[in-house]
């Protein structure tokens, strides 16, 4: 399976208890969401190798879970760190308001006048909202090389649109 088709969601603490268990690290809005997904891809030595979750449960502020076929401790210590994926189609389907943040990596953000402020490049997650990083390939006009736009729907982000991986913002390009 290629990284393109799976998307993180996850990581792999240390191992827990001798029976092969490991703490989770969920990258996910819920944290017990990670759970519902199935199968998990863990990168092992550089590739992705599917494994099924045999169980999983609460412990103490955060989550273990127990993979099939991890009976060891010292099993379950060689993924300790590693990242936990899933395939993209096993998201659940959104609404045409809604989407996932990888959908607007890579979308071009313009002005309300036109203007090309650069592309998408990743998203922060700053507590009050959430913010575009938008970079261009040069400095543009205003001495910009990267912005960051805060995503605040309808009073800065004005459009998105798919079809045409363009993003419609109300921004200064002086800012």
């Amino acid at each position: 399976m290629s990284e393109q088709e799976t998307i993180v969601v996850g990581k792999l603490g240390s191992s827990y208890g001798i029976r092969g268990w490991l703490k989770i690290f969920s990258y996910t809005e819920e944290a017990e969401s990670i759970f519902a997904y199935s199968p998990w891809f863990i990168q092992v030595r550089g590739e992705w190798q599917r494994f099924e979750l045999e169980d999983w449960k609460r412990h103490n502020k955060g989550y273990v879970a127990k993979l099939k076929g991890l009976d060891q401790r010292e099993d379950a210590q060689m993924l300790t760190n590693a990242e936990i994926a899933v395939s993209a189609e096993a998201l659940p389907a959104l609404s045409d308001e809604e989407f996932y943040w990888r959908e607007l990596f890579g979308m071009d953000v313009v002005n309300a006048k036109g203007y090309h402020l650069g592309t998408v490049t990743d998203m922060l997650e700053t507590g009050s909202n959430d913010v575009l990083v938008v970079k261009a390939n040069l400095k543009d006009a205003f001495g910009k090389k990267e912005r960051l736009i805060p995503f605040l729907e309808e009073q800065v982000i004005k459009s998105i649109d798919r079809t045409a991986q363009r993003i419609e913002v109300d921004w200064d390009p002086g800012f």
